[in-house]
């Protein structure tokens, strides 16, 4: 069943002759003048000079990633034998990536333990790990694990703590 038609009158006989206000269109949210322009502009320049260093930095320090893992590696199966001359050559390895040929690959014994503590803000190589790399590696001493594990935490923060050549 349906409604009646309605009648052409119909609601407020007031109202017949009302035009409804029209809405202004939305405002929109985009910067109007030339001046956010330039700041975003410059904001963005910014971002992106940001980015590239970090990419940057990301780029260049992908070595010590790299030894980090390797010397994991180490850590879990080297035998305790071969430990002080994996870590040893992991170690010039990273040096070598970091700073020039000429500086690190003479360096042996003694002085390249002192390389290595002085490229770090405070010496990662307490003097019996540092006699263990100055020498171990020649004599293939065996260590003890206790040892093995503090001279893999001693070269993995030497890895991450060095000044390396780029500045970064």
């Amino acid at each position: 069943m349906s409604a009646p038609p309605l009648p052409d009158t119909f609601g407020n006989y007031a109202l017949g002759d009302f035009v409804e206000v029209v809405s202004p269109p939305a405002i929109s949210w985009l910067p109007q003048t030339v001046a956010w322009r330039w700041l975003a502009a410059a904001l963005s320049a910014y971002l992106l000079y940001r980015a590239w260093r970090w990419l940057r930095h990301w780029y260049r320090n992908r070595y010590r990633r790299e030894a980090a893992a390797q010397l994991a590696q180490l850590a879990e199966r080297s035998q305790p034998a071969s430990l002080v001359a994996a870590v040893n050559q992991l170690l010039k390895r990273a040096a070598l990536a970091a700073y020039s040929r000429e500086q690190v690959a003479s360096l042996s014994g003694a002085d390249w333990v002192n390389f290595l503590n002085r490229h770090c803000a405070d010496s990662p190589f307490s003097p019996e790990q540092a006699r263990l790399l100055a020498v171990g590696t020649y004599t293939r001493q065996s260590i003890d694990p206790a040892a093995g594990r503090q001279l893999v935490a001693a070269s993995r923060r030497w890895l991450f703590e060095h000044e390396n050549a780029f500045g970064d």
